[in-house]
């Protein structure tokens, strides 16, 4: 245990933000660089080593937590990068990204506030990089087998990682124009600068990883193509098929799914606009979801200079403190404010928009919507409630149905789906065809970005063994495994 007494004499602090009016004015991370470090040794600390450490449980990866958390307290920074790497191919995505159902499971938890695991992560992986300690793995013989995986998000990538190591040929095939996925153009720079992408993509072409960008399979290339000429195939491509709205005016000009709206800001960030296509500036702004996506909604439309914004949630406002029905050390559903919730704008709770208006150009100009409430365990609307807010750009952000059936991927594989739409897959995440494979939000459904690198570990082992007839790769999570939830 690094301090018997840490969780007795120092209380819980986190990463420092910079002020609001500093932050709006530019992309980079709200974060102090360097105000971690300072603190980050009294805050793992806390850790009280449990003889069950339920933070485990609440983390799919299997997190060594207390043991980082010692050699963080100690300022062992390589002892401490190594445990961290043991279990999670990218730390600096999951110590930014990441809502920490870790945190939530802390045993110092049930009657103080947890250990800031989270804060204590990313410090280690950055003070790692800066020490030089994150080098490329490569392989010792190469197994001649190989491998195409579907897309290069948090999944993708750690089974591509994963499989290198093992000794096989991968090659890692994304629609977009770069590398990355959703961390590349769903997350805005504000949550994690896109240097912490770019640093991990050249740690893996250096152990061999091989990447093609620009290429869609289903379009571009055929699955069956692509089948032929692999030994095996594993599909990450995500759930990214968008929850529509279908009410009267989606139509209008300037209603946009958030991953319409999103990846344009980013593309500005890397130098592909100088102004994105799809700008908030100088409109009053409607965000339809109160997720995490519509956060990041709200605090890209505050850095394009929006008039107002309003995020708008069918939902009951969540309690600031765990309900009965919620207990340690399941993950609570609390009201979160989040990095672009302090910078302003409004949150409504308890409404479902009912149509949009727009103007005589076929450009939305209000949304109507009415309250609702729960009758007999259905949410109803409330007469009397209606009114209508103006809203000049709207962005659902509603969540995702399922893996992209468009291009023709499902199809062409003559893939199996499960009765909630994903693809189906067995105990070794192997799918209804011989030697492909399914790991992530396709397989999956919308998750956290800690179950997705879980799940592309785990599906690396079953491709490992698939090619080998043996792995000693290690399979974190088994494909029926679900969050720790009541």
């Amino acid at each position: 245990m690094a301090d018997p007494k840490g969780f007795l004499n120092h209380g819980r602090e986190v990463a420092k933000s910079r002020p609001v009016d500093v932050r709006l004015k530019d992309w980079n991370e709200v974060y102090v660089p360097g105000s971690l470090l300072p603190i980050i040794g009294k805050q793992a600390g806390r850790c009280m080593d449990c003889g069950i450490p339920f933070c485990h449980n609440g983390c799919p990866l299997g997190n060594l937590i207390p043991e980082w958390n010692d050699f963080a307290y100690r300022e062992d920074w390589t002892a401490a990068s190594e445990r961290l790497h043991a279990t999670n191919n990218f730390p600096e995505f999951t110590g930014r990204l990441c809502p920490a159902p870790c945190e939530s499971a802390c045993v110092l938890g049930i009657n103080q506030p947890a250990v800031t695991i989270k804060n204590v992560e990313v410090s280690i992986i950055d003070k790692a990089w800066e020490a030089g300690d994150v080098a490329p793995q490569a392989p010792e013989r190469l197994s001649g087998k190989t491998v195409a995986v579907i897309g290069s998000g948090p999944a993708g990538l750690a089974a591509a990682q994963q499989l290198t190591r093992a000794g096989h040929t991968v090659a890692v095939y994304e629609r977009a124009d770069r590398i990355g996925g959703l961390l590349r153009y769903g997350i805005p720079e504000f949550k994690m600068e896109k240097r912490h992408i770019n640093r991990r993509i050249e740690q893996m072409r250096a152990e061999g990883t091989r990447f093609r960008t620009g290429i869609e399979i289903g379009r571009d290339l055929k699955a069956t193509d692509l089948k032929k000429r692999y030994d095996a195939v594993v599909i990450a491509a995500g759930a990214t098929t968008a929850r529509d709205l279908p009410v009267p005016g989606r139509e209008l000009k300037g209603v946009y799914q958030a991953m319409e709206y999103l990846p344009l800001a980013n593309k500005v960030q890397e130098g592909d606009f100088v102004a994105p296509p799809i700008s908030a500036e100088g409109k009053h702004v409607v965000v339809i979801g109160g997720g995490d996506t519509g956060a990041d909604c709200v605090g890209t439309a505050h850095r394009q200079g929006a008039a107002s914004v309003t995020q708008l949630e069918i939902m009951p406002r969540p309690g600031e403190e765990r309900n009965p029905g919620q207990p340690w050390p399941t993950f609570p559903m609390l009201y979160k404010v989040t990095s672009a919730h302090e910078e302003g704008g409004e949150r409504v709770y308890s409404v479902s928009t009912t149509h949009f208006e727009g103007d005589e150009d076929g450009n939305v100009q209000w949304l109507h919507l009415s309250e609702v409430e729960f009758i007999d365990g259905r949410l109803t609307p409330k007469p009397g409630t209606e009114r209508k807010i103006p809203a000049q750009l709207v962005t659902l952000a509603m969540g995702f149905t399922g893996t992209d059936r468009e291009n023709g991927v499902v199809e062409q594989f003559g893939l199996e789906l499960d009765e909630r739409g994903n693809i189906a897959r067995d105990a070794d995440f192997r799918t209804n065809v011989p030697g492909v494979y399914v790991a992530g939000d396709a397989g999956r459904g919308q998750s956290l970005i800690v179950w997705a690198i879980a799940e592309g570990r785990s599906a690396a082992r079953g491709v490992d063994r698939f090619l080998t007839g043996a792995s000693e790769l290690p399979a974190p999570i088994r494909p029926t495994d679900r969050s720790l939830l009541v």
